[in-house]
């Protein structure tokens, strides 16, 4: 019976190989995976739903990030190796087609521009410019853990 391709096993089947310059980052992506296994695992207990899913959308980011800045940024990788990634799911490619869009250079997941899930049908409190924000307010996305604790969301009035 053939060997079944999980997330645990992502090496390519025996007979097909990866492109040139995987070996060179695979460590990487292994620590990554590690780091993802690290947090699917851990106590759940005590943890509201959206706080549970912080750390692997924190992963799931670093991860991405880390390809697009190997391709975009330093230009060490190849196309060919950059399309195999997206393909073989080792970044997030939806992302990576957002933060190439300007404005969305810095978006931390998918969740904060998707109006569908906030209570004003706007996005998350994460996409509003510094410059917008009130002095002493304190921000927190929800979804990603990014900033300071707090749970607002932008509304349509402000």
């Amino acid at each position: 019976m053939p060997a079944i391709r999980t997330a645990k096993n992502r090496k390519p089947p025996p007979g097909k190989k990866s492109p040139y310059g995987f070996d060179d980052i695979e460590d990487t992506l292994l620590e990554f995976q590690n780091k993802m296994k690290d947090a699917e695992n851990a106590s759940h207990e005590g943890k509201k739903k959206h706080e549970m899913q912080w750390p692997i959308f924190q992963i799931t980011h670093q991860r991405s990030r880390y390809i697009y800045d190997l391709y975009y940024e330093k230009e060490a990788i190849s196309k060919k190796l950059y399309e195999w990634l997206l393909k073989n799911n080792y970044a997030d490619a939806n992302l990576i087609a957002k933060w190439k869009k300007q404005g969305y250079e810095k978006l931390c997941c998918l969740r904060c521009i998707q109006t569908k899930e906030t209570n004003f049908n706007s996005t998350c409190i994460c996409r509003v410019p510094r410059e917008q924000l009130k002095e002493d307010q304190e921000i927190q996305c929800e979804t990603s853990m990014k900033g300071v604790w707090a749970f607002f969301f932008l509304s349509k009035n402000l």
